[in-house]
């Protein structure tokens, strides 16, 4: 049954949801092996724009959550997921949706690729493919990250202030080489406690006004 979210601009949004612990496997395994370079890179489209099972704020809620628990960020988002609908029993069957297929084709290719590696031809042709899709991936990664910062111009802190965090989470890790969980410790604890100060402003405000 479809299920109604609000979208940040007050209107409500149908949203649907999965039929079946089979039919949520099968979306996430279809998922997974679109995932070349990575699946966040398509998840959003996966399961807001086609499957409608999310809102562009719920995506970003929970992918921030995953990224910010151990583990790969696509497991805990399957995992999160899964439970959002069917509980425990739904995050293991989203779980391995996105692992079951991509691990058996890349046990599949980590045979092809050992045993192409002895013919001395092949070795260039090889390194070759993987260079052009470590290129793809990163380009991927990319039009992710512009496609994710839709979401956020909604945000209390405000587009600019958001940016500048991103921008600063950034030089702290590709310039002065910070370490992830520092990273996330000191500027995303900062980052909450002000996006906590000001929703609680705004909610003060509105108990005042009403």
């Amino acid at each position: 049954m479809p299920e109604a979210s609000a979208a940040p601009g007050g209107a409500a949004q149908a949203l649907e949801r999965p039929q079946s612990l089979w039919h949520l496997f099968t979306a996430f395994s279809i998922l997974a092996l679109q995932g070349f370079g990575g699946v966040i890179a398509v998840a959003q489209r996966e399961l807001y724009e086609r499957r409608r099972w999310l809102t562009p704020q719920d995506f970003v809620e929970l992918l921030g959550g995953a990224q910010v628990l151990p583990g790969p960020n696509v497991c805990n988002l399957s995992l999160m997921i899964g439970d959002r609908f069917f509980g425990w029993r739904g995050a293991l069957v989203a779980l391995m949706g996105m692992i079951a297929a991509p691990m058996a084709l890349m046990l599949a290719l980590a045979w092809l690729l050992g045993e192409a590696s002895h013919v001395h031809q092949m070795q260039g042709l090889i390194k070759g493919a993987l260079s052009g899709i470590a290129a793809v991936a990163a380009g991927q990664i990319v039009g992710t990250v512009l496609k994710l910062a839709a979401p956020i111009k909604d945000h209390v802190l405000g587009w600019p202030a958001c940016a500048a965090l991103a921008a600063l989470a950034f030089a702290m890790m590709a310039f002065a080489h910070w370490p992830l969980v520092w990273v996330l410790l000191g500027l995303g604890s900062l980052t909450c406690v002000g996006t906590y100060v000001l929703l609680r402003r705004r909610a003060m405000q509105e108990g005042a006004s009403s």
